[in-house]
């Protein structure tokens, strides 16, 4: 097969004179020239490239994978989003929470403000002198956790007044009355009188960071 090049108005010429569909240009002038029309079957290319199409799919296919990826950064955002906001609900709850002496509890990096200690009322409810000691050292020990075990260094000439069970204070004392100090897991002793109570509450506090005048301030409460 040969293949020639013809002008617009030679082209326009020779489809004006199809009679059938599918009549190829051959076969159009074979039949004006009056020669026999053989029938030829004309091979067809293995692959017909269609440049038109395959931008267009390329494109899709670019669309789609971009498409993809935004619905993946949406996804990962979103789920950021739900962390950070349900962290910081977390957070607010855990501030909430917290009420008197929780509310000011110090890190060991941070300063004590022992003068949250002094609750004039909550104090009034307290049963006498016993009460008010323990209410003081209950709030020291939610105040100061993490330094709180210093406790354990103030002691008596022969006297235990403070450990991590009732029965090491029994094995001191069998009449040490022991009590435990909030939730905190210490016990102390509670035989003792008014005045010495105050004096071995001022002892941990000077043992917990409190400069001395204030101290004997907090003290003379019980």
């Amino acid at each position: 097969m040969k293949y020639i090049e013809v002008d617009e108005e030679l082209y326009r010429y020779i489809a004006s004179k199809t009679e059938r569909i599918g009549e190829s240009a051959s076969d159009i002038l074979r039949r004006l020239l009056e020669l026999s029309v053989e029938a030829v079957e004309h091979a067809e290319p293995l692959d017909i490239s269609h440049p038109s199409l395959e931008a267009s799919a390329n494109t899709q296919s670019v669309a789609v994978s971009s498409e993809a990826t935004s619905i993946e950064n949406d996804q990962s955002a979103v789920e950021a989003e739900i962390e950070t906001s349900s962290a910081e609900v977390s957070t607010v709850s855990n501030t909430a929470a917290l009420s008197g002496n929780e509310a000011n509890i110090a890190t060991p990096n941070t300063p004590v403000d022992f003068s949250t200690l002094v609750h004039e009322h909550m104090l009034a409810q307290q049963k006498g002198a016993v009460g008010r000691f323990m209410f003081l050292l209950e709030s020291l020990s939610v105040l100061t956790p993490s330094t709180f075990d210093q406790i354990l260094k103030i002691q008596g000439r022969g006297r235990l007044y403070f450990a991590r069970s009732k029965a090491e204070l029994l094995s001191a004392s069998q009449s040490a009355n022991p009590k435990e100090i909030g939730d905190s897991g210490y016990w102390v002793t509670t035989n003792n009188n008014t005045a010495k109570k105050r004096t071995i509450l001022s002892e941990v506090l000077l043992q917990l960071g409190c400069n001395e005048s204030q101290a004997k301030s907090i003290a003379d409460n019980i």
